[in-house]
């Protein structure tokens, strides 16, 4: 069986002037209230449309019809926004 030859080439290393100057370090931690309030957001929306669907679609808004709908994926949508800053 023949040998396997030796690898000639240097290991790549990247130049020094590219690299990021702002590391994942240097940043800021998310403060307090951000995953409190994606959490609420998710227990209201659940919240929300779980009332809408029990209730034969009288509660939480009569008027508002289908749009309940939209307000229950909102708010779920809107903790889905806030927890992608979350650091």
């Amino acid at each position: 069986m023949p040998k396997s030859q030796v690898r000639k080439k240097k290991v790549y290393t990247p130049p020094t002037d590219v690299r990021p100057t702002a590391t994942a370090a240097t940043r800021k931690p998310s403060p307090v209230w951000l995953p409190i309030t994606a959490v609420a957001l998710i227990v209201a929306g659940i919240g929300w449309l779980v009332i809408y669907y029990l209730s034969e679609q009288e509660y939480p808004v009569m008027s508002w019809g289908y749009w309940n709908l939209a307000v229950g994926f909102g708010a779920m949508v809107g903790s889905l926004v806030l927890l992608s800053r979350w650091r």
